[in-house]
C-alpha cells in the first residue's frame, strides 16, 4: 500500500536512516586516521575507505534479490546490525588487517541499508512525490553527515578514538526502530514493486487498467550514473584525506562545509525538480560545481598562507555539486526504470555512489603518495570535467 510524505511509515524510515548514517558518518573520516596512527601511509588510509565501499557495492547488487526474499524491513534491520555491532572492535587494533576485517562486515551492512532505504522511498510514495521524498531522504542522510563528520574528528582530539568507535554503534538503535515499521504488500491492482520478481523480469508496469512498457531509454541511465560516480570520487577523496592533510580545526570546518553543501544541494534540487520540471537537467551544473571545488582544493594545497579558507570554500562547492547530482540522478533513474525496477534503480545509484567513494579514496590516495595532495585533487577535478559532457539529459525521441 502506497503512503504519503506525512505517513508514520515514511517518518520511521527517515529517523532510522538518521541513526544508521550517524554511525557511518562518525567513522568515515576516523578509520583512515586510525590506521594512519598505526603506521599506514596515505595509500593504506585510502584502502580502508576503498574496502568499505568495495564490499558495499558488491552487497548492493544482491539487495534487490534480498528485498524479494525477506522484504525491506528485515533487510534494513540486518544491515543496521551489521553496521553497528562490530564498530567497538576497531578499538582493539590500529593495524590495517584487523581494521579491514571489521570494515568488511560494516560494508555488508551499509550496502543493505543504502539500497533498501532508497528503494523504500520510491515504494512508499507516488511518482509525483519522488523528488520531494528523495530530498527528505537526502536530509535524513545529510544531517548526520553534517553534524557527525566533523564531530568525530573533534572527539578524537578531545577524548580519543575509543569514544568514536563506541558511537559507531548508533545504527543498532535504528534496527530497533525498524522493528516497529509495518510495510504492507501492494494490492493486486496496484503498482508493481520490487517484491514482484516476475513483473520486474518482464519489464512491465502493472496498472489498474492493464500493463504498459517500462519507461524507455535504458541508455539514459549512463548520464546520471557517470555524474554520481565522478562526484562521489571527488567527495570520497576529500573526506578521506582532509583529516590527514590539514590542521584538526581546518579539517573539522571543511568536513562540516562539504556535508552542509551536500545537504543544501539535495534540498534545493528536490524543489527545483518538483516545481520547474528540471529532472535530468541539473546533472551537468552539479558536476561542474564539483570540479570548481576540487580546483579550489588544488589551490589550497599550494598556498602557504590563507589556504584554510580556500580549503573550506572548495569543500563547500564539492558538497553542493554532489548534493545536486544525488537528488537529480536518483529521481531520473526511478523515472527511467519505472515502478517495476525501483530496486534495480536504487542498487545502480547506490553502487555508483559508493564505487565513487572507493575510487576517490584509493585512487586519489595512490596519486597523493608519490605526487602530493595537490596532484590528487587535480586528478579529481580533471575526472569531473571529463565526465561532464556525458551527463547531459538525452533528447526525447
Amino acid at each position: 500500500m502506497r503512503t504519503g510524505l506525512q505517513s508514520v511509515t515514511f517518518w520511521l524510515l527517515l529517523v532510522a536512516t538518521v541513526l544508521a548514517f550517524g554511525g557511518y558518518s562518525l567513522l568515515l573520516p576516523i578509520v583512515p586516521l586510525w590506521v594512519t596512527e598505526g603506521g599506514a601511509g596515505p595509500f593504506g588510509a585510502g584502502v580502508t575507505t576503498g574496502v568499505l565501499m568495495a564490499v558495499t557495492v558488491a552487497t548492493q547488487f544482491a539487495v534487490p534479490w534480498m528485498l524479494r526474499r525477506i522484504g525491506h524491513r528485515w533487510v534494513l534491520v540486518i544491515g543496521m546490525v551489521c553496521m553497528g555491532a562490530p564498530a567497538p572492535l576497531l578499538a582493539l587494533s590500529s593495524e590495517l588487517a584487523p581494521v579491514l576485517a571489521v570494515t568488511t562486515v560494516r560494508g555488508i551492512g551499509f550496502g543493505m541499508v543504502t539500497v533498501a532505504g532508497s528503494a523504500l522511498v520510491a515504494e512508499l510514495l507516488d511518482p509525483a512525490e519522488h523528488s520531494r521524498g528523495a530530498s527528505r531522504f537526502g536530509l535524513a542522510v545529510g544531517l548526520p553527515l553534517l553534524v557527525l563528520l566533523p564531530t568525530g574528528v573533534a572527539v578524537v582530539e578531545w577524548i580519543g578514538f575509543t569514544a568514536v568507535f563506541l558511537g559507531g554503534m548508533i545504527p543498532l538503535l535504528g534496527a530497533v526502530l525498524m522493528l516497529f515499521m509495518r510495510i504492507d504488500r501492494p494490492s493486486a491492482a496496484g503498482p508493481v514493486t520490487v517484491d514482484d520478481p516476475d513483473a520486474a523480469t518482464a519489464g512491465i508496469v502493472a496498472t489498474g487498467s492493464g500493463t504498459v512498457p517500462e519507461s524507455p531509454g535504458r541508455r539514459g541511465e549512463l548520464g546520471p550514473l557517470l555524474a554520481m560516480l565522478a562526484c562521489a570520487t571527488a567527495q570520497g577523496g576529500l573526506i578521506t584525506f582532509l583529516p590527514v592533510t590539514g590542521t584538526a580545526a581546518a579539517a573539522t570546518v571543511a568536513l562540516f562545509a562539504t556535508a552542509a553543501g551536500s545537504l543544501v544541494g539535495r534540498l534545493l534540487t528536490g524543489e527545483l525538480v518538483a516545481r520547474r520540471d528540471l529532472g535530468g537537467r541539473l546533472l551537468v551544473p552539479g558536476v561542474l560545481i564539483g570540479a570548481a571545488g576540487m580546483a579550489a582544493e588544488v589551490l589550497a594545497s599550494l598556498l602557504t598562507s590563507g589556504g584554510a579558507m580556500v580549503l573550506v570554500a572548495g569543500a563547500l562547492l564539492v558538497g553542493f555539486g554532489f548534493g545536486m547530482v544525488q537528488n537529480d540522478s536518483l529521481v531520473t533513474l526511478f523515472a527511467i526504470g519505472g515502478p517495476a525496477r525501483y530496486g534495480r534503480a536504487s542498487a545502480l545509484w547506490n553502487a555508483a555512489f559508493d564505487s565513487g567513494f572507493g575510487v576517490g579514496a584509493v585512487g586519489l590516495g595512490a596519486v597523493a603518495g608519490p605526487f602530493g595532495f595537490a596532484a590528487a585533487y587535480g586528478a579529481g577535478a580533471a575526472f569531473l570535467l571529463l565526465v561532464a559532457p556525458f551527463t547531459r539529459k538525452p533528447a526525447r525521441t
